[in-house]
């Protein structure tokens, strides 16, 4: 049983928010060629929602059917026949959501028409909040959406029972029977009380195992009491232990005695440490003394040796920078003489490059001259190209829209069909012989044949015969006319005298595209760059550059200069400069040579003078200073004063180191926190045993033990019938298993049909291709030359081919269990080659014979050729 769609209307559904139609949708092939971003996803989307998507619907999917920004109610449309029955459905979104169909069985609306429409196409009720194909049955395998096409997966629920259903009686099983359906139902209502679907522990298992940790739980809580309560016995003898032997220790007068004794000598530590820090800064007095007065002597005696260093150097320096003073006034002599030479010849080079720079410039003012001139006759020619191209483009302008074209063809035909008719249905008089006399609705009758085509009155003198022909003929007639008017309307719009002069005008439009391109190309040929005036390629700018040139003068001839001769003068004078300025670098080098060698001695020299005047100030600053005067008797009584300070501050230091302060104050510290912690103890000991005293007080009157033994009970008892319940529910699972087991066992046998179905396709594309399915008819691997390959690592090319095929095998086992099929594709076969691709088209064409087909694809170069109804979307 085939579906077949024959109108589809859309209005406010996402892009189309106009009203669109496609009403000559056909039973067989229909092929859709649009570019991109036309629609054509928009149309299988607008399909999906009008048949499985529910008009009271208002989750996300519902809300993307409007336009973008629009608040307004998507609606959809359709006309289809299901086995030769004619059916209507209209179907409303979101703002006074309907649906309305109607059909052989009357007309339906709202839940009744969902209900009914699910029934007529086979498919189930969505509740998904974005759409389950797997739920519009053998549709959502065939109707295949832009993408989907490149997954090979498996038909849903609905479709593979079906199958299954069609495939029971051919392999002669039971398991899908009505006995199995009844066995199978009777064990899942028995794991339903132990288990979830997905095999998580449930119902009377998480009871038991519930009752079981209440009990664990209670036994424990009530044990730990009965361990607490002991426990609480055993510290509170601890801590009675605990805090006798603490009071004893605190009976003890030993520590107080060792604190006073050690508050009493705290004084006399104090003493000696005020003695060390005045033993210490004398020291420190009498130490910078002395080293102040070694200092003055130290650097008297170094300054003494630098004079007389320095003095020496002088001496020395003076003499060598005599000799070399001599042979750097030479030198700069030398120089002199070698500039006033190079003075001579800059002149001369000068001269030769100013005579050259003005040959340069006449000669590039002439090669001006001549770029303008080719410049103007490329103009000229460019003028005529942009003439012929003016004319090309008005010729173009005559074309005529295939479109218009295909219309007025149509007429043409209208207008041959019309007239067939009309000579098909008039009646023929013929006369012959003399026709005196003989009148023909009143006026005169010629000889030959006529046609009539309505009723006419024949005069032969007295007699009248009156001729009526078929009244078909009138209205053929009348659709004559009617077409021959609709023509020359057409051709009058166009400006044509006929269909010929409008195909022949349409056909100098294409030739003149053509001739517009070639010239194009001859136009920018003809205006290229020039980089010597400054010229931009293209024809505005050598038009602007020629309209902006100056005219020509009359009788002016260029004016030719020997650039060459005055460039090889200029080669000689620049050769000539270059020797005298070697001339006047040598003379100076050899003067720097010997400015250099006289450099050092002059510095030596410098050095000297300054390391001797330093020197000689340092000395006069020594003995300016104060302490100059009796050094020697004042370093002696230092030195003594020195040593009586050494000896003081290492008797106070050992007296300080006897009797330390902070030693004394840490050992105090240590008996006040030792007295502390024992108090802070002995408050603590006092509130354990109150506390401990109190809890057993509390909890020895409660029967604890009773309680402990009655809880170990209820655990008993509750593991057992855990353990029960366990048992039952392994054993259902295990029967479960064991059924669905020998069901998948069985089902196995129902993959080799699938796959003799698939492979009368499939072995067109892929010659001697086994294929291998899963138990839920999923293509799962190909064999091809006895190697297996995964489904999964085909190529897109090739899985996008198999998928297809695929639908199309289970598409025939649907059509012979009477479901309602048809095939719609959106942009298929986008990843094929030329040589697969013709192979799928003939399958596809093929399969349209026996259901509609519906190709969306705006590959029109793949599919020009292909016979099909060709439907357009504007």
């Amino acid at each position: 049983m085939s579906l077949v769609i024959r109108r589809i209307a859309i209005e406010n559904f996402k892009k189309f928010r106009d009203p669109f139609t496609i009403d000559n949708l056909t039973d067989g092939l229909n092929i859709i060629i649009e570019p991109n971003e036309t629609g054509k996803s928009t149309l299988m989307e607008a399909l999906r929602a009008a048949f499985f998507v529910r008009h009271n619907t208002q989750n996300q999917l519902a809300k993307s059917f409007a336009p973008r920004g629009d608040s307004v109610a998507p609606k959809v449309e359709i006309d289809f026949l299901i086995e030769g029955a004619e059916w209507s459905l209209r179907k409303r979104f979101l703002k006074s959501a309907s649906i309305d169909i109607e059909g052989p069985l009357g007309r339906a609306q709202g839940d009744e028409a969902e209900a009914l429409l699910n029934t007529l196409l086979g498919s189930v009720r969505d509740t998904s909040r974005a759409g389950d194909v797997s739920t519009y049955g053998a549709l959502g395998l065939l109707w295949v959406a832009q993408m989907d096409a490149l997954e090979i997966r498996a038909p849903g629920a609905i479709v593979r029972d079906t199958i299954t259903a069609s495939l029971e009686a051919e392999v002669g099983s039971i398991m899908g029977g009505e006995a199995y359906r009844k066995v199978r139902e009777r064990i899942d209502a028995q794991y339903e009380l132990y288990w979830t679907p997905t095999g998580v522990k449930k119902g009377r298992q998480v009871e038991a195992l519930r009752r079981f940790e209440v009990a664990v739980t209670a036994s424990a809580e009530a044990d730990d009491k009965v361990a607490q309560l002991e426990k609480s016995f055993g510290e509170l003898d601890v801590c009675r232990q605990r805090l006798s032997v603490l009071q004893r220790e605190m009976a003890d007068q030993t520590d107080s005695q060792i604190r006073a004794e050690l508050v009493s000598s705290l004084e006399v530590a104090r003493m000696a440490a005020q003695l060390l820090a005045t033993r210490q800064a004398e020291n420190e007095v009498a130490a910078g003394r002395l080293a102040k007065l070694e200092d003055i002597q130290r650097r008297h005696e170094a300054a003494v040796l630098a004079r007389d260093k320095a003095a020496r150097a002088l001496q020395d320096a003076c003499d060598l920078r005599a000799t070399s003073s001599e042979r750097v006034k030479a030198s700069q002599n030398k120089v002199g003489d070698a500039r006033l030479a190079l003075l001579e010849v800059q002149a001369a080079y000068q001269r030769a490059a100013d005579a050259y720079g003005e040959g340069v410039e006449t000669h590039k003012e002439q090669q001006l001259q001549d770029a303008a001139a080719e410049a103007r006759q490329r103009y000229g020619k460019l003028i005529g190209l942009e003439a012929e191209l003016e004319a090309m483009k008005r010729v173009e302008l005559g074309a005529i829209p295939n479109a218009k074209l295909a219309a007025l063809e149509a007429n043409e035909r209208a207008v041959v069909e019309a007239r067939a008719r009309v000579e098909a249905g008039a009646a023929y008089v013929t006369l012959s012989g003399d026709s005196e006399g003989v009148m023909i609705d009143g006026e005169p009758m010629a000889l030959g044949t006529r046609a009539l085509t309505q009723t006419t009155h024949i005069q032969f003198g007295s007699v009248e015969l009156a001729i009526t022909p078929p009244a078909s003929a009138a209205s053929a007639e009348e659709l004559l006319a009617e077409a021959v008017s609709k023509q020359e309307d057409a051709l009058f719009a166009l400006g044509a005298a006929d269909l010929s002069a409008a195909r022949e005008r349409s056909i100098a439009a294409r030739e003149a595209s053509a001739e517009i391109r070639t010239l194009i190309a001859r136009i920018a040929a003809a205006s290229p760059a020039d980089d010597r005036i400054g010229l931009a390629a293209g024809p505005d700018a050598l038009k602007l550059f020629v309209v902006s040139l100056p005219e020509l003068a009359d009788g002016v001839d260029p004016v030719y200069l020997d650039l060459d001769g005055l460039k090889q003068q200029l080669e000689i004078d620049a050769t000539a400069l270059a020797r005298a300025e070697g001339v006047v670098q040598s003379a100076i080098e050899d003067l720097r040579k010997c400015e250099a060698e006289e450099a050092p001695h002059a510095t030596a020299e410098a050095l000297a003078q300054n390391d001797l005047t330093s020197a000689q100030n340092a000395i006069a600053s020594i003995e300016a200073l104060p302490d100059w005067e009796g050094l020697a008797e004042a370093l002696s009584s230092a030195r003594q004063r020195a040593a009586e300070a050494a000896i003081q501050l290492d008797a106070a230091s050992r007296n300080a180191t006897a009797h330390d302060v902070a030693d004394i104050n840490r050992k105090i510290a240590i008996i006040d926190a030792r007295a502390k912690a024992a108090a802070d103890q002995k408050a603590d000991l006092d509130k354990d045993i109150a506390r401990l005293e109190a809890t057993i007080e509390s909890e020895g009157g409660r029967g604890l033990a009773e309680q402990a033994a009655v809880a170990r009970d209820e655990l008993e008892a509750s593991r057992a019938a855990l353990q029960r319940v366990t048992d039952d529910a392994n054993t259902i699972m295990l029967l479960r298993n064991t059924l669905e087991a020998a069901r998948n066992e069985t089902s196995a046998r129902f993959v080799g049909p699938v796959a003799r179905r698939a492979k009368g396709y499939i072995e067109r594309l892929l010659p001697g291709c086994e294929l291998a399915f899963s138990d839920s008819m999923a293509l799962e691997s190909v064999i091809r030359g006895g190697t297996e390959e995964q489904s999964d690592t085909l190529s897109r090319g090739t899985q996008e081919q198999l998928a297809i095929l695929t639908r199309i095998a289970f598409a025939d086992m649907l059509r012979d269990q009477g479901k309602p099929i048809s095939l719609i594709l959106d942009d298929p076969l986008v990843y094929s080659d030329d040589a697969r691709l013709d192979t799928m088209i003939d399958i596809l064409t093929e399969a349209a014979s026996q259901m509609q087909v519906i190709l969306l694809t705006c590959r029109d170069r793949a599919f020009r050729h292909v016979a099909g109804n060709r439907v357009r979307l504007g």
